[in-house]
């Protein structure tokens, strides 16, 4: 499913205009990146958790010159499913 499908989907489930839930889709997108932003968790009970996780440095090796490369430390956002989406696709 990409953007499109979701803002149809999300659409006809709330009884919205596709208009109105793609700028609603947009808005949540966005309140959930600067929560992650300010170091947050966002918790959407029963779907699950959207949390920054941490990626320490590493060693890493260039694929065309096989050289060593130092990658630096990075946080990265990460997806923890919640019981009744679990319990859904089982």
């Amino acid at each position: 499913m990409n953007k499109t499908e979701l803002i149809d989907a999300i659409a006809k489930n709330a009884d919205l205009s596709k208009a109105a839930a793609g700028r609603a889709l947009d808005a949540a997108v966005v309140a959930v990146q600067q929560a992650l932003k300010k170091g947050n968790m966002v918790t959407l009970v029963g779907f699950g958790t959207f949390y920054v996780g941490k990626r320490a440095a590493r060693n890493g090796r260039n694929p065309q010159t096989g050289a060593t490369i130092k990658i630096k430390a990075a946080k990265v956002p990460k997806f923890r499913a919640g019981k009744s989406l679990k319990d859904a696709l089982n």
